[in-house]
């Protein structure tokens, strides 16, 4: 698994705080500097993952293959297009990304089957920081009680196989040499951030 230096990913369920996190985290770099702090999330914002997002919000109804075909085409445009996440930390840029191919292969994988996700994500590189922000599902999803929709995975069922799926596939991505923080999300915001701080202030382009 080839490891791409300076890239952090977020990762965890639905209502677990990853998007939230994110805004708090570009706040504390504003007006920083050094290093440059390019914030980021999939789906993008780009062609396709404007269509995934549809489909999220069950605004049209997709196969779940097609769905994964989709989550690894948005993707690779977003590793591999002129200012795509490759491109910005090679030369120097910290890039955060909200969710990455760990998503696919919980959300997906709980949808296909594993064979397909792994298949179609395994030559995207990892991270070299992965933060999971682990919360009860049942926590996570009474933070979303005021959504006026909730998208096609928020519901107690299925985001309970989410944490047991996430929990149970980041051993592989210490073993191939990532570093997996775990952080325990029903903290307040606040407490949060300050472990999320703490967790890239390891990364060597913040040192």
């Amino acid at each position: 698994m080839n490891i791409i230096p300076n890239f952090a990913v977020f990762e965890g369920g639905d209502g677990s705080g990853t998007t939230s996190q994110l805004s708090l985290l570009e706040g504390r770099f504003q007006g920083s500097g050094s290093p440059v702090f390019y914030p980021t999330f999939e789906p993008t914002s780009g062609p396709i993952g404007t269509l995934i997002r549809r489909a999220l919000k069950k605004e049209i109804i997709l196969h779940p293959h097609t769905l994964a075909l989709l989550f690894a085409a948005d993707r690779n445009e977003h590793l591999y297009a002129p200012d795509g996440v490759l491109e910005r930390c090679n030369r120097g840029e910290l890039v955060v990304c909200d969710r990455y191919v760990l998503s696919s292969l919980v959300y997906q994988g709980i949808e296909c089957g594993d064979e397909i996700p792994a298949a179609l994500n395994a030559s995207f590189p990892a991270p070299e920081l992965l933060v999971f922000f682990d919360l009860d599902p049942e926590i996570a999803l009474e933070r979303l009680k005021n959504r006026r929709v909730l998208e096609m995975y928020e519901y107690s069922e299925f985001q309970a196989k989410v944490r047991k799926k996430y929990l149970s596939l980041l051993s592989q991505y210490r073993e191939a040499g990532v570093r997996v923080e775990i952080i325990d999300a029903s903290q307040s915001p606040d407490d949060v951030a300050g472990q999320v701080w703490a967790a890239l202030r390891k990364m060597p382009i913040m040192m």
